[in-house]
């Protein structure tokens, strides 16, 4: 029996319900502070831009959160996804090592993020939310939320990062394909975007410029809830149906993980693949490795503050308590759009300063070169982001040649790169350089930090 069928899940095995990290961690998260009054934050203050059932889930520190059957039967157009063993890359790299991934290129969308952008269209639609503004990087969130507003009648907004919006052309006609309207950020449509081109006129955007546009769209129109692809809690954990699949398919397959790897840029295709993982390693004990794999252009886990921050570059969001390069930084332009974000996740911080995952910063010409060895082998043409955790997997298993020793890794390979074939072709022509942070641009952000205590 090969592996691609040996380790495929029947439909009825889709999860029944999402993973909730906040019941297991050995030390709760910091609260979010209203930006106002430096206070913890109530319902009644996210009401504005999110459903209260989505609240309720950012909140919670239930084990489990039942996943609602419209949205499972949605599911069911993709998942579960598929779990390979990537025997010939193995061979290709002469490690003892076992090489695992999960595959979330199989979704409408050709990424993981439809797991979450299917379930907030279903409970924006519930509570009589009439339009869904969002930001998009790379474009693989926009298209996604464009998909789940395709099937829920909700007509959806989208922010792309300019300088993705100029690079990858089909990711804007498959949102326009879906029915959604995609805006180059910054735009001259909000006050937060007029403010960026008044001082910038040439600005290549980011994901925090492209969030304040987003957010002020659906904080000035009542009918306007907005949804955001990584980062908060409730987004992270919608993702966890693909690591309570994987744990179930690592049975099948009669292994399990020494290390686990995940690209990260705000924290969601690697929470749902390491948090069930995590899980279960905090309840019954073990000693995986899980590892965040960010660009060396924006090294937020790895070169960031942990502080309070605003998740956006207009001070419009609440702030949280998270690794940080500083919400006006703004990286280079990389080819790795969904990567460039100047914080990450609280909750995937807050694992990291307790020791509990680890974190890794590559260069986006490695990452190219890992993701043409990865297709050339294994025939999948990994998106710019998902090259990432292609390079460290390959780091972590020619060292495993090196020192003779045979582990077995599993990484997530969060979406194809169909739609990003010009930065291949940039790769191929020679024209991607490896851009390391600007020291004196992140030492400037950080200064302008908030004047909230750490603790």
């Amino acid at each position: 029996m090969s592996d691609t069928i040996k380790y495929l899940l029947p439909e009825e095995r889709i999860p029944k319900a999402w993973y909730n990290i906040a019941a297991d961690l050995p030390k709760p998260l910091a609260p979010v502070l209203h930006p106002g009054t430096g206070q913890p934050i109530g319902p009644d203050d996210l009401a504005p831009l999110f459903p209260m059932a989505l609240i309720g889930q950012e909140v919670s520190t239930e084990r489990e959160i039942e996943i609602p059957e419209p949205v499972r039967d949605v599911y069911k157009l993709w998942r579960p996804s598929p779990l390979y063993r990537a025997r010939r890359l193995e061979k290709a790299l002469d490690t003892p090592a076992k090489i695992y991934y999960k595959y979330e290129g199989v979704s409408p969308s050709g990424s993981h993020k439809p797991n979450t952008a299917v379930a907030q269209a279903f409970y924006n639609k519930e509570e009589g939310t009439k339009r869904l503004s969002t930001e998009t990087g790379a474009g693989q969130w926009g298209s996604s939320l464009a998909f789940a507003g395709s099937l829920f009648g909700l007509p959806v907004e989208v922010y792309m990062v300019k300088i993705s919006y100029n690079q990858k052309p089909y990711r804007r006609a498959l949102m326009e394909a879906y029915g959604a309207r995609c805006v180059a950020s910054p735009s001259d449509e909000t006050e937060s975007g007029r403010a960026i081109l008044a001082e910038h006129p040439d600005s290549n955007g980011s994901l925090g410029i492209a969030i304040s546009e987003a957010v002020e769209v659906a904080a000035k129109n009542d009918d306007t809830k907005y949804s955001l692809g990584s980062v908060l809690n409730h987004v992270l954990m919608h993702q966890t149906v693909i690591g309570i699949e994987a744990l179930e398919q690592m049975e099948m397959a009669g292994d399990q993980p020494d290390i686990i790897i995940g690209c990260a840029g705000g924290g969601s295709n690697f929470a749902g693949l390491t948090f069930p993982f995590i899980g279960r390693q905090l309840r019954q004990g073990g000693n995986m490795r899980i590892i965040a794999v960010e660009p060396a252009a924006c090294p937020t886990l790895t070169m960031g503050t942990f502080a309070y921050d605003f998740g956006d570059t207009a001070h419009l969001t609440p702030l949280v308590k998270m690794h940080t390069l500083g919400s006006t930084f703004v990286p280079d332009g990389i080819h790795a759009g969904g990567l460039r974000y100047h914080g990450m996740s609280p909750i995937v911080s807050h694992l990291l300063e307790l020791g509990l995952i680890e974190a890794s910063a590559q260069h986006q010409t490695g990452c190219f070169e890992a993701g043409i060895k990865f297709a050339r082998n294994e025939g999948i043409i990994p998106a710019p982001e998902s090259t990432h955790a292609v390079k460290q997997a390959i780091d972590e298993a020619l060292k495993c040649k090196a020192e003779g020793v045979g582990k077995t890794i599993l990484f997530n390979l969060s979406g194809h790169g169909h739609f990003d074939m010009q930065a291949y072709t940039d790769y191929f022509a020679g024209k991607l350089e490896d851009h390391a942070h600007n020291q004196a641009d992140l030492d400037k952000a950080l200064s302008q930090l908030p004047g909230v205590a750490a603790e």
